[in-house]
């Protein structure tokens, strides 16, 4: 059986960008480009922009640079498999 949202422990968890960056010790752009790089969710309400605090705390720092290719996408730019 799927587990299914529950919309109201939903909106507990979000939190505003600076209470995000406030935890994990950061600043606020910080915690925008996770965001605007989909590496943490986010929703817009209110005409705020709010994380889900678990995303934020359980984040693990990744190495900078481009995203290594998988198959789909070497495939995608024309790359053959000798």
């Amino acid at each position: 059986m799927a587990q299914q949202s529950n919309p109201s422990h939903e909106m507990m968890e979000l939190i505003t960008l600076d209470e995000a960056a406030r935890l994990r010790g950061v600043t606020r752009p910080a915690i925008s480009y996770l965001v605007k790089t989909g590496r943490i969710r986010s929703r817009e309400m209110f005409g705020r922009v709010l994380v889900f605090q678990s995303e934020v705390m359980s984040y693990k720092k990744q190495k900078p640079g481009p995203k290594p290719i998988g198959k789909e996408t070497a495939k995608k730019r024309g790359s053959k498999k000798k």
